[in-house]
C-alpha cells in the first residue's frame, strides 16, 4: 500500500489528480476550504492506492507525494 500526502495549502482544486487516479482513491473535499479558498483534494480510499502516481504526475502545482 502507498502512502499519500498532500500540500492541501497549496491546492487549487482543479481536479486534474481526481480525475487520473484509476483507482478512485480521491476526491476533491466538500467540508473543508484551504487558504487560497478551494476545495483541496483528500485520500477517500487510500487502502486502494496501487502506488501509481499519476495523480502527482498530473498535478500542476506539485502537492501530492506518492511514497510505495
Amino acid at each position: 500500500m502507498a502512502k499519500l500526502t498532500f500540500k492541501t495549502d497549496k491546492c487549487k482544486g482543479c481536479g486534474l489528480c481526481v480525475d487520473a487516479c484509476p483507482k478512485g482513491v480521491l476526491a476533491l473535499a466538500q467540508d473543508k476550504i484551504n487558504q487560497k479558498g478551494h476545495h483541496p483534494v483528500e485520500a477517500v480510499n487510500e487502502a486502494a492506492c496501487i502506488g501509481c502516481a499519476f495523480c502527482a504526475t498530473m498535478c500542476p502545482d506539485c502537492i501530492i507525494k506518492v511514497e510505495r
